[in-house]
C-alpha cells in the first residue's frame, strides 16, 4: 500500500480511523504471508498450538470463562517475535475462541 492508499483510509469514515492501528493491519498483513511461506497456512501454523484439536472447556458458569489464558499468551507472544501489532492474548483468545480452537460454550449449552 502507498502513502495515498494509507491517506485514503484515513479519511474513510465507515473504518477505525487510527493511523497506528491502519498500518498495523498492512504489518499484521505482511507478517500473515510470512507464516503461509513458512508454515503452507496459516492454518498449519495456528493449529500446531493444540496438535490440531479443538480445546473443549466445561465451565458451568461464565465467571469461570478467561479473558485469557497462558496458550493464548504463548501465542500472541509469537505473534509479536513474527511482527504483527495489536495482537495481544486477550484479542488472541477471543479469535481461538471465534475460530473454534476453544469452545467455552457452557455446560447446560445446546450449542456444546
Amino acid at each position: 500500500m502507498t502513502a495515498g492508499d494509507i491517506e485514503h483510509l484515513m479519511q474513510d469514515p465507515s473504518i477505525v480511523r487510527n493511523l497506528l492501528k491502519i498500518k498495523a493491519t498492512i504489518t499484521n498483513a505482511q507478517a500473515f504471508l510470512k507464516i503461509v511461506d513458512e508454515c503452507g497456512s496459516f492454518s498449519n501454523y495456528y493449529w500446531q498450538h493444540t496438535n490440531g484439536v479443538p480445546i473443549v472447556n466445561h465451565f458451568k458458569t461464565l465467571a469461570e470463562v478467561p479473558a485469557v489464558t497462558d496458550l493464548a499468551t504463548i501465542i500472541s507472544k509469537d505473534m509479536k517475535k513474527r511482527g504483527f501489532k495489536f495482537f495481544g492474548p486477550t484479542i488472541c483468545y477471543a479469535y481461538m475462541q471465534a475460530t473454534g480452537m476453544v469452545n467455552d460454550h457452557l455446560d447446560n449449552c445446546p450449542s456444546k
